[in-house]
């Protein structure tokens, strides 16, 4: 499933130029996605943290910036499970503008599960290993800058 939804870009995120700076990307990215899943699949990241014990901690991430968000620019913010496994999940990111004509960045993020009470790697749970296959979406590139390029050809 490709989950969507929007965002302004804010003053205190952009640099002299009033562009998105580009640690704030990072930003826009895992709020957006922490949003989407708490709407779109009911799944409180926060809660599962408080109650379980249990969270996920970036292991890695690739991101291209293609072309700069502006300030006051309201961006849409895709994102989709592309890969997982009983350790980790991998999520493609993509920030556009609203008419999705515009590619800004495209992030892949792999999530490690943690119990948070030791800090040690957990598998996860049968639950979310169900939802996980559920909601797949993998994409057709395995290499990252191949898939980045791809897409930016395609919102020329």
């Amino acid at each position: 499933n490709i989950l969507s939804g929007t965002a302004l870009i804010r003053f205190q995120d952009c640099d002299p130029f009033q562009h998105l700076n580009n640690s704030k990307y990072l930003d826009y990215f895992l709020n957006s996605r922490e949003d989407q899943l708490l709407s779109f699949y009911n799944l409180d990241v926060y809660q599962l943290a408080r109650e379980e014990k249990i969270g996920w901690v970036v292991g890695q991430s690739q991101i291209s910036y293609l072309k700069p968000a502006f300030y006051m620019e309201k961006v849409n913010i895709e994102t989709q499970l592309i890969k997982f496994s009983e350790r980790s999940v991998t999520v493609e990111m993509r920030m556009t503008n609203i008419g999705k004509t515009v590619l800004n960045s495209i992030l892949w993020s792999t999530f490690v599960h943690v119990d948070l009470k030791d800090g040690n790697v957990k598998q996860h749970s049968s639950k979310l290993m169900e939802l996980f296959e559920n909601v797949l979406l993998p994409v057709e590139e395995e290499i990252f800058e191949i898939r980045a390029g791809k897409l930016r050809k395609s919102t020329k």
